[in-house]
Parts: structure tokens; sequence; C-alpha cells
């Protein structure tokens, strides 16, 4: 049913418009790749860090709509990627993108979008499109920027309504390295006079931890080289074999998209064997859902997900709470979970799992991003709890 509330017609001068499944039509000005993408439309609370967000790999598949209004206004710059190629879809803002004001913008951000072939519309009612994200979940969609302002609408809405959803897919496989590297790049460093430096290098590694590659940001990578991890990336589909044939001190399983159901096929049972060998496991995001099925758990679609830099989750051990940063659309089950498997951390917006440990191993994840990139570092403490589980397996 279409939207009564959505324009009958396009606004002047509109190059662009996002078409719903269901026949809604958000008319705008288009920006970026002159493209049409379809995807699901999801909303990011966060008022930063839109380029990070942007090239999360676990967005694939997803066109993005910014609550925040100001987007484009610090530039783009190559240090603030998180993939070299984004994984997402496009994007959806409220307001124009202004000339960017900052001392390390190096690009306006539409330059950039254009560079990488995303899309984005501007000039768009966001409160709007996100009760409705809101109140019926997450939709299909197709955002058409077309310079020349011919904009088929019946055709796009076709498109939207065809696109099958991301229950079912694989992404992981579309986003994960194809050939096995070594990262040694630590976090961002800072002049004393507080402007940028630069990243750092690993100099004198104490552990090696193979990292098992779903999506995975390159921040969460520079958070395990600053604990002193030598990396070894891996592909989303190595085997138990491989991985424990570099002698890991530690195995972490990385951020990711899709549905995890779909990536368990064939990364379920290579899980079951790292466990089972008690080598200290680490799981962020897609990793701790990938860890909570080879446990014997489920995972389900959620109604519209988490995605931004301000939720609120309780460690249930130490009764902290931490404001973390999320980018989820699926979710572990907690009625699934088998005894041995002790929920860690909670959700304080709507009680959904956001951590798991199993008793008697070194293995534990978290629902979240504790790499905080972008967000608040409350839980950078998670990675030194990692480094400590393998100090103790030494």
């Amino acid at each position: 049913m279409t939207d009564p509330s959505a324009p009958a017609s396009p606004l002047p001068g509109a190059t662009a418009a996002l078409v719903l499944a269901d026949g809604t039509v958000f008319w705008g000005r288009g920006l970026g790749a002159a493209v049409t993408r379809v995807g699901e439309v999801c909303f990011n609370t966060s008022m930063s860090g839109y380029q990070e967000i942007l090239t999360d790999p676990s967005y694939a598949g997803q066109i993005i709509t910014f609550t925040f209004p100001h987007i484009g206004n610090v530039g783009a710059n190559p240090n603030d990627l998180e993939s070299t190629t984004p994984a997402s879809l496009g994007c959806v803002l409220r307001a124009d993108v202004t000339d960017p004001s900052n001392y390390r913008s190096q690009r306006h951000l539409d330059d950039w979008l254009k560079s990488v072939d995303l899309p984005g519309i501007a000039g768009v009612d966001t409160r709007r499109l996100t009760r409705r994200i809101r109140d019926l979940g997450a939709p299909s969609g197709a955002l058409c920027h077309a310079p020349d302002g011919a904009i088929d609408v019946a055709a796009l809405q076709k498109l939207a309504a065809e696109w099958p959803g991301l229950e079912g897919m694989d992404l992981a496989k579309e986003v994960s390295c194809s050939q096995t590297y070594i990262w040694t790049e630590t976090l961002w460093d800072f002049a004393d006079d507080g402007r940028s430096d630069g990243f750092g290098t690993l100099a004198e590694p104490k552990f090696h931890v193979v990292a098992v590659d779903y999506g995975a940001k390159r921040n969460i990578l520079r958070n395990l080289a600053s604990q002193g991890c030598r990396v070894t990336v891996v592909p989303a589909s190595a085997t138990a074999d491989e991985i424990l044939g570099h002698k890991p001190d530690g195995v972490f399983l990385a951020n990711g998209p899709g549905d995890p159901a779909a990536t368990g096929v064939y990364a379920v049972p290579e899980l079951r064997r790292l466990i089972d060998s008690g080598v200290p496991m680490f799981g962020i995001c897609l990793g701790h859902q990938m860890l909570a099925l080879a446990l014997g758990a489920k995972t389900e679609k959620m109604h519209m997900g988490h995605r931004g830099a301000n939720h609120p989750v309780k460690d249930l051990e130490t009764g902290k709470v931490e404001i973390t940063s999320q980018n989820h659309g699926f979710v572990v089950a907690e009625g699934s979970l088998p005894s041995g498997v002790t929920v860690t951390h909670r959700s304080l917006f709507d009680g959904t799992v956001e951590g798991l440990k199993v008793d008697g191993k070194p293995v534990f994840s978290v629902q979240y991003h504790p790499e905080a990139s972008p967000g608040p570092m409350d839980s950078h403490y998670l990675f030194a709890r990692f480094r400590e589980l393998m100090e103790r397996n030494a």
C-alpha cells in the first residue's frame, strides 16, 4: 500500500528518489554516483563517523539513512576508511552536503562517493523514513540518482519488491579477503599538540592471532595489533586445520554482513573444531553470532536492528553499563542457548543478548563493536580481556 503522505509528484529539480517496495517515494537531490542500487533500507543514529559507517563491510546489501542531519561537513579522507571498497549500497541524507570544514579533510564527500560508485540522496525527511522503519521494519528499497531527473518510479518499485531480502544471504563470502595476509598496523597516534599524527606499526609482537575475516573492519585489526598481537587474517572459508596450522595464540572471529545461518553452513563445523581445540577465541558482531551457532544456538532477524553509537549495554558480571557502537540486523535467540553458555552482556534498549562466554573455556564474544569506529571507547577493555586469556593460556 502506498504511503498516503508521500509526495504525489517530484520536488522541483529532483534528481534522485528512494522508492520502497510498498510504493512509498522519497524525492530528493542526488549526489555521488549516478546509478541505481537496490537493498534493505536501514537507519544509523551516530552523530559522527559517516565515512567509517559507509565503508563498514557489515553494511553489505544495505542503503543507510543517517538520522543526524549534518553529513559530509568534515569531508572525506583515506585514513577513515574501514575497507578499500565500500560494501554498502548508498546513503540517504536530510541536508545537502556543504563544503568540508576540517583540517583532516582531503576531498568533498560527494567527490568521494563518486569515486567509489556509491549513490546518495539529500533533502529527504529522514525523520519520517526513520519512523517508518521503526514502526514497520526495515523495507526493501531502490535508490536512483539520475542527474537528468528521468526517474521511473514504477520500475524502481518493481526492483524493490523483487529484491529477496537479507534472510538466507551469505554476504560474508562477498566481503571477505580472498587470500591470507599479515596485519601489524596499530591505532592512530596523536602528536603532542593534539593534532593528527598517524597510525603506528607493531614492532615487537607478543602474541599471534588468526582473524577469520567475515568482513573485518580495519580498526578492529588495529586494536588487536595495539594489544601486541601480530594478526594473520584468513578468509571466511578457512578450515580449522588451516587456522590451527598457523599455530595461533588466539583466534578472532570478525564482524560481517548477511544472515549468520547462511554463513554458518560452511563456518560452523570449523568453529566447533576450534572450540574443541582449547585455543582462546573472541568474536564480534557476526563473529559473535557464528560462535553462538557453533555452540548450538540459533539466530533470528530483528525488526529493525541496532545501528548507532549510543546503545547502552550492561555487563552482567561487573554491573557496569557501557555505551556502545552497534551495527546488526540479526540477533542470537537467547532461549536457544545451550547449558554451559552464559549470557554476559545485555542490551538496555530491548533486552537482547549482547555478549556470551563458554563456561570453563577461554571463549567469549559480544554483539557490538568495541573498536568504536565510530563511537565511544567504553568497550576497549574487551581487547585487553582477550590478551589476558592468551597470557593465561600460554
